[in-house]
């Protein structure tokens, strides 16, 4: 009978969260079809984006929208719509109060107009001064010169689960939209909500390609998929390797081209919340055809003793690609497959012209780890006479983040640069009125910011807000360092370029996630380079594996007219450490198309280690 009991509260909790999920994917549809005709329309523009976005009672900030629609997105389908709508929780009513408690520190209930317009029209996303006065001059929330703020906040929670509900109730009414497609499978439910199938995602491949899926968007990884009894087909591919520490290496060394002309670029790979990791990406121009060395390794930040640098472990490599006609018509060059020490790098002839140079790094030794941390940094204190002072500790990191946005090395920040650091801390950019008001209050050369400046910006900051530390630590947390001021979540690298005939010219143009063409890029170099495997059984999947002897990647090519689901087990690899973070996990490969599966590592360099994958057609 006990078994009986926890069957049926097993069985009630798993109807529980299917009608949960239910709810959800009606919630995201139905605003989805607010804006859009049907779930099948894509996202075209990024002012739809925040369109759709508050229509499922969402309030999203600039910063936030550009997170999801970069430089180079052209379209967002449903499936990506339902991703962000988990990652951007609604603002509840105790996380706003929170927010203005911050301002009304009396904690009176109310914050005066003429505060509250400072505030909002200088600091964090800006808003116009009509944007402002528009709020002030709502009856329901404001009276004598001030806004209550309970009562602004209730009404905005009303409001956002108002703007759900319409939006519902239209689903609801309209029968034509009842009867539409659900993402990529038809409502065939008996419940009345379809799940939505994944299917390729234009938010990570950024343009459709028919012949290469993404690597996100497209694959399921369940933490333990059911395999043995339901596969058709498989294939096993295991390989032996040595310690790292014994690989001959073949790359030269640039000390050894001391007559050629050097260019250099340092930048950073950030590890978001959701384990994307983005990064610079860079535009190379070569004037004239010339042999050139091309090579990227961890930036060595000289750290306090007794403070470990963990990203000096991170794998580094450069994607090479050739600009043509446009950026959309990138050909891939090569890639830094070869090796000395920590640094990799690639060798050989190019034309003159435009490439890119595109950064990766497998995520296998950048990724989230918790650590528990006995107490918070101090930030801030006070001097003798009593002004507020950066602490010694927190010094130290921000000289660390300026030789890391200090991209060409200079010991000075450009607009161009400080940009990249205000874009990955804010969302926002300083315009050159901005940079005006910089250069007349902190202390720049050649209207570039110095150490300093940049020190005096920071305490500016902490004076601005009392001493709160606040905002400091949100500019922190996003450059990767924890409240141990540890950086464990980035890791910054160098570009060195060297060329024998003629001077090369590197440019920092995008901060963001790998892109379309990064993806595209890895798989062609597996295929080209990897060893290919037929699945037995089943002749349209193949599996490629690439070894560069510090790592294994492996795609999955499907050449059928459907999508496929592929059970992945590494279960009796041996001191391995996989991108996926499990060792069991299925993908999905969309079909006439290949997808990177997986990244491996060792998990200690120094021992040997064996790639032991079995893949199972579900």
């Amino acid at each position: 009978s006990a078994q009986k009991v926890t069957r049926s509260e097993s069985s009630q909790a798993k109807k529980s969260q299917h009608a949960e999920e239910a709810v959800f994917y009606m919630n995201c549809r139905a605003a989805y079809l607010t804006v859009l005709k049907s779930s099948l329309e894509n996202i075209k523009s990024k002012e739809q984006l925040s369109l759709v976005l508050q229509q499922a009672g969402r309030n999203p900030s600039q910063k936030t929208v550009n997170k999801y629609w970069t430089s180079q997105t052209t379209t967002l389908n449903f499936d990506d719509f339902c991703t962000i709508l988990k990652k951007e929780k609604p603002a509840t009513k105790t996380e706003l109060l929170e927010a203005f408690g911050k301002i009304d520190t009396d904690n009176t209930g109310y914050i005066l107009h003429d505060e509250l317009y400072k505030i909002l029209t200088t600091r964090g996303e800006k808003m116009t001064g009509d944007e402002v006065n528009a709020i002030t001059k709502q009856a329901d929330f404001n009276c004598s010169g001030q806004l209550d703020y309970n009562k602004f906040c209730d009404l905005y929670v009303t409001t956002s689960e108002q703007c759900c509900k319409t939006a519902r109730e239209k689903l609801e009414v309209d029968s034509r939209w009842r009867q539409q497609q659900f993402g990529s499978q038809a409502e065939t439910s008996s419940e009345g909500i379809a799940m939505p199938v994944s299917k390729p995602s234009p938010r990570i491949s950024r343009k459709t390609d028919h012949k290469l899926a993404p690597t996100k968007g497209e694959s399921r990884t369940p933490s333990r998929p059911s395999s043995a009894q339901s596969c058709k087909a498989s294939v096993s591919i295991s390989v032996s390797l040595s310690a790292s520490s014994n690989r001959d290496t073949k790359l030269i060394e640039p000390d050894t081209m001391k007559e050629w002309q050097c260019a250099q670029s340092k930048g950073c790979f950030y590890l978001e919340d959701d384990g994307e990791i983005i990064s610079h990406k860079y535009r190379l121009h070569l004037p004239q055809r010339s042999t050139v060395c091309i090579t990227i390794k961890p930036l060595n930040i000289p750290q306090v003793e007794g403070k470990s640098c963990p990203w000096l472990s991170v794998d580094t490599a450069l994607y090479i690609l050739k600009e043509n006609e446009s950026q959309e018509n990138l050909q891939l060059v090569s890639f830094t497959e070869l090796q000395n020490k920590e640094t990799f790098g690639w060798k050989g002839e190019l034309g003159a012209g435009v490439y890119w140079l595109l950064p990766f790094t497998t995520g296998c030794r950048l990724k989230k780890v918790k650590t528990q941390i006995t107490g918070e940094a101090k930030l801030v204190s006070r001097g003798e006479g009593g002004e507020l002072v950066l602490t010694k500790e927190f010094r130290a990191a921000l000289l660390d983040i300026f030789e890391t946005i200090d991209l060409d090395g200079n010991g000075l920040l450009s607009l161009e640069e400080y940009n990249f650091f205000e874009l990955r801390t804010s969302g926002e950019k300083c315009d050159e009125e901005a940079w005006a008001v910089c250069k007349e209050n902190f202390d720049m050369k050649k209207n570039e910011l110095t150490r300093q400046g940049f020190m005096d910006l920071n305490l500016m900051e902490a004076n601005d807000r009392e001493g709160d530390p606040s905002d400091l630590w949100v500019t922190l947390l996003s450059l990767g360092y924890n409240k141990a001021l540890e950086m464990t979540e980035a890791c910054p690298f160098v570009i060195d370029i060297y060329a024998e005939k003629c001077k090369p010219r590197i440019k920092a143009v995008y901060l963001e996630a790998g892109s379309w063409q990064l993806n595209r890029a890895i798989c062609k170099s597996v295929v080209n380079k990897g060893e290919a495997k037929v699945m037995d059984g089943c002749e349209n999947i193949i599996i490629y594996t690439y070894n560069t002897g510090r790592r294994i990647t492996s795609v999955i090519e499907n050449k059928s007219e459907n999508k496929v689901i592929i059970h992945v087990n590494n279960e009796q690899s041996k001191n391995c450490l996989s991108n996926r973070g499990l060792k069991v996990f299925a993908v999905e490969v969309a079909p006439k198309s290949m997808m990177v599966s997986q990244h491996v590592m060792p998990l200690n360099e120094q021992e040997e280690w064996l790639y032991n994958c079995v893949y199972s057609l579900v």
